[in-house]
């Protein structure tokens, strides 16, 4: 179900826009439909109201916990099942903060990511897309929301842009709590720039190598490093917001004294922040066998990158004590139903 249809199916009902918004907020923010000034039997259609119960079923039916990992990190890690019995991954995050899916799957087939090795199975609807933040809503408390999870937004951009415009205004989500995470395409820059909402951008940078950056990232777009950061600081300064770069720290791979020079001449005096995150490793998996850096090793490729003038964060990758890497937990029920091994199964 997209939102555009979950709207007309309440105008058909004969609801009008003050009705329609009165019953959408209460859907993504956990609301009563009863305010202080004006009860929902006072206020809205009986078509409406007699149709509500069947429709908040259907909406809680959009998405459900299927299992749920804690961290030590204060993370928890949602496996959430879809009606059509698929599953993505969800992120409650430190700080009010989650991660949702845009997809199962994902065609981009990062090399390091689990999500992409089964390659896209289909696209979740903008429904399903809010669904995720309700289902956050039920545990937590919940002021930002970043597209992060499985899939690759750019790929699934109606959708994505239209969940983006309906927690931004129905949502109560500020807009530059809003995190669209790209691998870069050039349809993102064009199409953000003209939504109403306008959210905080996260390109997927990785390396300033362009070949291997093609290398890493296979079936992305092909957009050179320098072409990538142009198009990122164009968008920060029309916004007024800058652009965070995400690097997934392999040891031996990206973690070099090129890739610091790189950085520095492409992120020096751009409006940027980078994002230096280890590896989430994933052990007796045939083709991920990549390591990340010593703690040491990243702290010290910050600290370098702060002396040259670049904003550098060295996060956490959250959910690592929880095996919460892109994919994992549902490659790990995956595999479960189908009799494959995986790693960290007991």
């Amino acid at each position: 179900m997209r939102l555009s249809q979950l709207r007309q199916r309440l105008r058909d009902l004969g609801a009008a826009p003050c009705h329609e918004g009165r019953v959408l907020r209460a859907w993504v923010q956990g609301r009563s439909l009863d305010t202080k000034r004006r009860r929902a039997e006072d206020f809205l259609p009986l078509a409406v109201r007699n149709a509500l119960p069947g429709l908040f079923d259907e909406l809680r039916g959009l998405a459900r916990v299927h299992s749920e990992h804690a961290g030590e990190d204060g993370s928890a890690r949602l496996l959430v099942a879809l009606a059509d019995g698929q599953t993505v991954e969800s992120v409650l995050l430190p700080r009010d903060g989650v991660c949702v899916s845009t997809q199962v799957g994902c065609a981009v087939g990062c090399v390091f990511c689990m999500t992409g090795r089964a390659g896209l199975l289909r696209q979740l609807s903008s429904a399903e897309i809010v669904a995720q933040v309700v289902l956050a809503r039920s545990c937590r408390p919940v002021k930002k929301v970043v597209f992060m999870g499985m899939g690759e937004p750019a790929h699934n951009l109606d959708n994505v842009l239209e969940a983006i415009e309906f927690l931004g205004v129905e949502g109560g989500i500020g807009h530059k709590n809003l995190v669209f995470s790209t691998v870069g395409d050039r349809r993102v820059f064009e199409r953000l720039l003209q939504s109403t909402v306008k959210p905080a951008l996260a390109l997927s940078l990785h390396t300033t190598d362009a070949a291997l950056r093609r290398r890493l990232l296979p079936r992305a777009p092909d957009i050179a490093p320098t072409e990538l950061v142009e198009l990122g600081e164009a968008y920060a300064r029309r916004t007024g917001y800058p652009i965070q770069y995400q690097w997934t720290l392999l040891e031996g791979i990206n973690d070099s004294e090129a890739e610091l020079d790189g950085i520095t001449r492409l992120l020096a005096g751009k409006y940027a922040v980078m994002n230096l995150i280890p590896y989430n490793s994933v052990e007796g998996v045939d083709g991920l066998d990549f390591r990340r850096p010593s703690w040491e090793r990243a702290a010290e490729m910050a600290r370098r990158l702060h002396r040259r003038g670049v904003l550098t964060k060295l996060r956490h990758s959250a959910g690592q004590d929880v095996e919460g890497g892109c994919g994992q937990l549902r490659a790990r029920v995956v595999s479960v139903a189908v009799g494959f091994p995986h790693a960290g199964l007991p």
